[in-house]
């Protein structure tokens, strides 16, 4: 009994932090929805570049690069000219 009766006192401050922190999220973000557009812009590019970027590569990308350059290379039936590419996107505008 003395077991369980500490750990419900126990568990409480961990339970009334968690509720703190979501008031204060939500705060945090119900203020930052009031503030003007270009503040929000301002703050929303902070809030990014403070975190890691999702899609990263090593090699900023050139494994991919050389990738598909080796698939073209190997079938080039799915390659189109510029030309064509100019024409494809000129008809999807028309559209």
């Amino acid at each position: 009994m003395k077991d369980r009766a500490e750990a419900r006192i126990l568990a409480r401050p961990v339970a009334a932090d968690y509720t703190a922190v979501v008031a204060t999220i939500t705060d945090v973000e119900k203020l930052a929805l009031d503030l003007p557009e270009n503040q929000r812009a301002v703050l929303a590019a902070h809030l990014l570049g403070s975190l890691p970027p999702v899609l990263h590569d090593e090699d900023e990308g050139i494994a991919e690069a050389l990738q598909r350059d080796a698939e073209l290379s190997a079938e080039t039936s799915s390659a189109i000219s510029l030309k064509e590419l100019d024409e494809r996107i000129e008809r999807r505008r028309e559209t």
